[in-house]
């Protein structure tokens, strides 16, 4: 198969956002990725929070669902999901989704220093519905996703300032949302069993208020070529946009998205699958799939959010399986980096990175109590490859 390189390069200055890209190291990638022993090493017992982790590595709890955050006034949200930071002077900003219906959805803030701390918390976005992932924007702003059938984009602004919906990008099942700088694009995922792979081009990079939505088209196959086409009536009404476009490829529910130096990945859970786009070649492949895992196990099941750290490696989380954080390595190897203990059934969802890269910030949505007002947004710190 095709093999990737990855150009590592330095995150500097206060506007930088850590989720990114443009961080990888020369390396190759032959997909899909097998099974090895992890870069951190075997875990070990359970921390006080449940959570195995490498030699090296801990956590801590930062926020919970319906409690105050501590050190501030503000009460965490319901079902915390999608999530990622933004470079805030010396310290850093980590967003998260609320993935709530009933118009009771949303997304909150939280600000640390450089040490770590929080030192406030805030609403983002409000009156929404079952935000679940979604992305950062090279110009610092979050734009948070809609899990429903005529859900929208909604651009908010971890600095200050009025959440927008963003109709030019498709009503549709969102999920996630990653920006290419290079093209001046932004790839989507839809959270459908027959979901498709989109890109919005805006007429303006930086301005997303208007714009031309566009899909994948490609064969049937795990790889090979693939093209983009207009969809014709971004609204989805009466015809759905996965249904717009002729020869629009299908994926079996689409979820995270993460895009790096001319490479975007995003996941797939109805097949456990992991997809990486060679945005240059104008090719497609798999980076993981859990039915090629020789010999198994497959580490890897119910995969969900996505983000990437500054050497090179992929974490992906699951959405049930192990409720596991899985790492695919730039060698194209899988191995498991933490797991979480006592918590069967809720997701592991909104991985990121400090801008520093080496706190990684997720939550699980439902916690210990299985219900999205037990949620646990955490923060694990150790010797991450940088």
């Amino acid at each position: 198969m095709e093999r990737r390189t990855f150009l590592r390069a330095t995150v500097a200055g206060a506007g930088a956002v850590a989720f990114s890209g443009g961080l990888w190291q020369n390396a190759a990638l032959a997909a899909p990725a097998q099974n090895a022993a992890g870069p951190y090493g075997p875990l070990q017992a359970a921390d006080a929070n449940g959570i195995q982790l490498p030699a090296g590595f801990t956590s801590r709890v930062v926020a919970r669902s319906r409690q105050t955050v501590p050190g501030t006034s503000y009460t965490w949200h319901d079902a915390p999901d999608g999530g990622a930071c933004f470079a805030d002077g010396t310290g850093w900003i980590y967003v998260s989704n609320s993935e709530v219906g009933g118009g009771a959805g949303g997304a909150s803030a939280l600000r640390f220093d450089s040490g770590g701390n929080v030192t406030s918390a805030y609403r983002l976005l409000g009156g929404t519905n079952t935000n679940c992932a979604g992305g950062a924007t090279p110009w610092n702003t979050w734009l948070s996703c809609e899990e429903v059938s005529n859900g929208q984009v909604w651009e908010t602004y971890p600095f200050g300032g009025t959440a927008v919906a963003r109709p030019a990008m498709g009503r549709f099942t969102h999920e996630a949302a990653a920006a290419d700088p290079v093209r001046k694009v932004i790839y989507m995922t839809e959270d459908k069993s027959d979901g498709r792979f989109y890109r919005f081009v805006p007429s303006t990079w930086g301005d997303l208020s208007s714009g031309t939505l566009q899909v994948l088209v490609a064969g049937s196959a795990t790889s090979g070529s693939f093209s983009w086409a207009n969809v014709p009536d971004p609204d989805g009404s009466p015809t759905a946009t996965r249904y717009q476009v002729p020869g629009a490829k299908v994926f079996n529910g689409g979820e995270g998205c993460y895009y790096a130096d001319d490479t975007v990945w995003f996941t797939t859970k109805g097949d456990n699958r992991v997809w990486q786009l060679d945005l240059a070649g104008g090719t497609y492949e798999l980076a993981y799939d859990d039915n090629l895992v020789n010999p198994g196990p497959a580490p890897l099941t119910g995969v969900d959010n996505v983000t990437g750290s500054s050497f090179g490696d992929l974490y992906v989380a699951e959405d049930g399986g192990n409720m596991e954080i899985c790492v695919i390595t730039p060698d194209d190897t899988i191995s498991v980096f933490l797991r979480i203990n006592g918590q069967s059934g809720s997701e592991i969802t909104g991985p990121a990175f400090n801008p520093a890269g080496d706190r990684l910030y997720f939550s699980s949505q439902r916690g210990t109590s299985g219900s999205s007002s037990g949620g646990i947004t955490y923060c694990v710190t150790g010797p991450f490859r940088t």
